[in-house]
């Protein structure tokens, strides 16, 4: 029986193609190898190549650990493809130790605003900044929505739960800073928190609390009862 290369794989069924249409995590192992391989050899498609990978190491447990040297001890398997190995297991490895060691947790008010309060005190323009949280309540994300006078016509809910769901966010806190350093809420500071929280409810993602910024102070719009 003769050998199957890649170009005799229907093309809905390779790896790149399904990738595209069905996401990352529709992959195996093996089709995920074939991708960071980029290519077989003469004699064998990328996936055939990334299976013997597999089989060599006896799954991802023992290839993770593998050196540039012990993947070139596969047949097929040259330096500049095992150094291509080595740098996806490698980037993965700093990925999640950074996913484990960077990420804040939020608890309280207090949290929030040390962990924004030298970023923001010092503004000379209001900045209405969001930040996005997972179900652990570690912060995954922070972005800058806008840079003005809060208004409820420009502070729009879609750019606030925009990002939310493109980070997959359980949960979003917004802040804003007063440059004045008075951390009185405003009549457009409540409607804001009120129309966000509204719709946070509908799409299912909490708004947990509105923290307005001063100089060394900050108020919890949660704690003053508005949300």
């Amino acid at each position: 029986m003769g050998t199957m290369l890649i170009r005799d794989v229907p093309k809905n069924e390779r790896p790149r193609e399904r990738m595209i249409r069905e996401g990352s995590q529709s992959l195996s192992n093996q089709d995920l190898i074939a991708l960071v391989l980029g290519s077989g050899t003469r004699s064998e498609s990328v996936l055939e190549l990334s299976g013997r990978v597999l089989q060599h190491f006896d799954g991802l447990k023992l290839l993770k650990e593998a050196s540039v040297k012990e993947l070139q001890m596969i047949r097929g398997i040259g330096e500049a493809k095992a150094v291509q190995l080595k740098a996806a297991m490698e980037l993965g490895k700093r990925i999640q130790q950074y996913s484990a060691e960077e990420r804040y947790v939020i608890r309280s008010p207090e949290d929030v605003a040390k962990y924004m309060m030298e970023d923001m005190r010092h503004l000379t323009q209001e900045n209405f900044v969001c930040l996005y949280l997972n179900t652990k309540n570690h912060v995954i994300h922070k972005q800058t929505i806008f840079i003005g006078s809060l208004n409820s016509s420009i502070v729009h809910p879609r750019e606030v739960f925009k990002e939310a769901f493109r980070y997959s966010a359980a949960a979003v806190i917004c802040l804003h800073n007063h440059p004045s350093g008075d951390v009185t809420p405003s009549r457009e500071d409540i409607e804001v928190t009120k129309r966000l929280a509204q719709c946070g409810s509908m799409l299912g993602i909490d708004m947990l609390d509105h923290i307005i910024i001063g100089d060394h102070r900050y108020c919890s719009l949660k704690e003053k009862g508005y949300l």
